[in-house]
């Protein structure tokens, strides 16, 4: 710049060695702070201040927990779901009337599935499996039933791993094996519940902040009234932001110091940091959202080269980098 003394403005990046390069240089030019670099700074600050709040996000998201996990259908049976026997008969009484349902006979039965004639008899003779459940195993305690409050109440606070519940009671004493709890567990997953809402995460709540409210789609706009109902912080941000934006795009560069003050008066840190460094180069900053000249459309190129960069995935040098951006 020095060798080019008509100089007059220069727009750069927020940097100090920027802003020290360009006083050097061109000292009599007048120094402008580039919107892009603004709008992203502020954005960046935007975010962080929603990841300090993101217990909000939590709360306003989670769907109530029901005060008992859904238990598995026991249709009056004196046999548990998840008992190896009396799942077996279940299947097989199952098994043994869709074939009679289907036209087979018993012989026919028999000789499809291995199984005595008294068998398929006493199965299609049951009108449901619970009349076979008798003997020895009927009413009888299993292994699991001291821990079964435990994978209730854990289910319910959303863990539904069965692995890792079977390896939550074993160090409470449960001696069984995976596959009871797996079996155990397995009616849970069949209940129809509503799903749970996923919280947004704080980069996705920052976009819906920094969008305008006119092209935020309707589901969203939603999403985020009721995130700021819930949090006044993050309403206060998103006021902030919104004026800051109206600032910039109206270059309303003299109402600054107000949108300052305004920042200082809430309690909202990260913030507050944006503002510390827009103060260490106000000049440049008023000038930024005041006069026409900013470097947008060179960001945008900067932008454009650094995808294809990517797209080479590192393994090509600059003189393809050079053609792919000459030729596009």
């Amino acid at each position: 710049m020095a060798e080019h003394p008509g100089v007059e403005v220069v727009c750069r990046d927020r940097a100090p060695f920027f802003a020290e390069g360009a006083r050097i240089g061109a000292p009599t030019a007048v120094q402008v702070a580039d919107r892009f670099h603004l709008w992203r700074n502020l954005g960046e600050a935007a975010e962080r201040c929603v990841s300090r709040h993101r217990s909000c996000l939590r709360a306003t998201f989670a769907e109530p927990v029901p005060e008992k996990a859904p238990a598995p259908a026991e249709s009056g049976s004196p046999w548990p779901t998840g008992h190896r026997f009396a799942d077996r008969t279940r299947a097989k009484h199952a098994t043994v009337h869709a074939l009679l349902a289907a036209g087979h006979s018993r012989r026919s039965i028999q000789r499809q599935l291995g199984m005595t004639y008294r068998t398929v008899q006493q199965l299609a003779d049951a009108v449901r499996p619970e009349d076979l459940f008798q003997g020895q195993w009927q009413n009888r305690r299993t292994k699991l039933d001291d821990f079964k409050a435990h994978l209730h109440e854990r289910w319910a606070e959303g863990c539904t791993n069965a692995w890792t519940l079977w390896e939550e009671i074993k160090t409470h004493g449960y001696t069984g094996g995976y596959g009871a709890v797996r079996a155990y567990l397995q009616p849970f997953r069949t209940t129809p519940t509503a799903p749970a809402a996923r919280p947004p995460s704080p980069r996705t709540v920052t976009g819906w902040i920094l969008t305008h409210p006119d092209t935020l789609p309707e589901s969203e706009r939603l999403k985020l009234k009721s995130v700021l109902a819930d949090c006044p912080e993050l309403d206060a941000l998103t006021g902030h932001v919104r004026a800051f934006r109206k600032r910039l795009t109206q270059l309303q560069g003299d109402q600054l110091p107000q949108w300052i003050k305004a920042v200082r008066a809430d309690d909202l840190p990260s913030l507050h940091a944006f503002v510390n460094g827009l103060e260490r180069d106000l000049a440049a900053v008023a000038a930024g959202l005041t006069l026409p000249w900013s470097s947008g459309v060179v960001e945008g190129h900067v932008n454009r080269i650094k995808m294809i960069k990517r797209q080479m995935y590192g393994r090509a040098g600059f003189d393809l980098l050079r053609k792919r951006v000459l030729l596009a």
